[in-house]
């Protein structure tokens, strides 16, 4: 699973629980019918790069490998339209140009540690990050009227 001879890492449950709890998903874009954390999903078949996620709160865990550029576009650019909020969990790769091209346009949650995938043993072997475009989101999710009392 450590190598580089696959590009799929499972979202560990709880990591998607909490973030489903604030965001109500409606949309994994890149799943298979075993990993899918929501009920609509798309496959590697349906490749979630050429559809719609307008109007849907994406949980977008994508591919790792050498894709990964053109699905944090297609997410900044989902989630930057006024009806759609996407939820990333990428790698925290902050020396790369996507990371410089789209990230920084987004709100970023680096998560302290080092993640277990797919219910592995052993930690990856790299940092992640929650990336979450639109970067105001939280007027999309609680707009300021509706905000809770802490925020």
């Amino acid at each position: 699973m450590f190598s580089s001879a696959t590009e799929e890492w499972s979202t560990p449950q709880h990591i998607f629980d909490q973030l489903d709890r604030e965001f109500h998903f409606t949309l994994d874009p890149c799943a298979t019918p075993e990993n899918a954390k929501c009920e609509k999903f798309f496959t590697k078949e349906d490749n979630g790069l050429h559809q719609l996620w307008n109007g849907e709160t994406v949980f977008m865990n994508p591919p790792y490998g050498r894709v990964i550029s053109r699905w944090v576009q297609k997410a900044y650019l989902s989630g930057n339209k006024e009806d759609t909020i996407v939820v990333c969990l990428l790698p925290a790769r902050t020396d790369t140009k996507w990371f410089h091209k789209w990230c920084v346009n987004g709100d970023i949650w680096f998560i302290k540690g080092r993640l277990k995938f797919g219910g592995s043993k052993n930690a990856a072997p790299f940092p992640s990050m929650i990336v979450v475009f639109p970067k105001n989101w939280r007027d999309v999710v609680h707009p300021p009227i509706m905000r809770r009392k802490e925020e």
